[in-house]
């Protein structure tokens, strides 16, 4: 099992940024090898991919953030990054930190509230 936590989120005006950390503390060197997402779920939708860095550092982006959001990774400390600016009121719901190893491992979620 592995653990992860995300933190971050809270309440941010239209036009704001937020950045959201994930972090698996117990990964250990496994965590250079894993491919971290970050999903989010509004109330009443289906959970969706919001971004994605792979092992090697390939990104890739859902077309609704691209832009505006940025994932990266910092191996030496097991965390990856979502910085979000630009919000818009759309970008709320639940963001949630997903990890790719031999399993996929999910986080509790952090919650994003853009203001209008």
């Amino acid at each position: 099992q592995v653990q992860v936590v995300e933190s971050g989120g809270g309440l941010v005006q239209s036009g704001g940024s937020l950045r959201l950390s994930c972090e698996a503390p117990d990964a250990g060197s496994i965590f250079d090898l894993v491919t971290v997402g970050w999903h989010r779920q509004a109330p009443g939708m289906k959970r969706e991919l919001v971004a994605r860095i792979s092992d090697e550092g390939r990104t890739e982006y859902a077309d609704s953030v691209k832009g505006r959001f940025t994932i990266s990774r910092d191996n030496f400390k097991n965390t990856v990054y979502l910085q979000m600016n630009s919000l818009k009121p759309e970008d709320t719901a639940i963001y949630y930190c997903n990890l790719q190893a031999a399993g996929s491992y999910w986080g509790q979620g952090t919650q994003v509230t853009v203001s209008s």
